[in-house]
């Protein structure tokens, strides 16, 4: 949170991870704060320009290893890397 993403960091998530590009934003209670609408944010470009504004969107943690990634999101997801 310190030191947010910049757009190239978030373009490599976006292009390792399996998920549609809206899996990388949180739909909690800062994304409704913000009175946003999920139908919005679903390309890859909507998530970038609205994770380059609202950092603390991001759904966290984003592991890598190679040229995979997972949200460990449940933990367990992180298990998907090992196979």
């Amino acid at each position: 949170m310190q030191n947010p993403l910049d757009k190239a960091t978030l373009e490599r998530f976006l292009d390792l991870l399996p998920d549609p590009p809206a899996e990388l934003v949180r739909k909690d209670k800062n994304f409704k704060a913000l009175q946003l609408n999920e139908a919005d944010y679903q390309t890859r470009e909507q998530v970038i320009a609205l994770l380059l504004e609202h950092p603390k969107l991001m759904q966290r943690p984003v592991i890598l290893r190679g040229d995979k990634a997972v949200i460990a999101r449940p933990s367990d997801k992180v298990l998907e890397l090992l196979d």
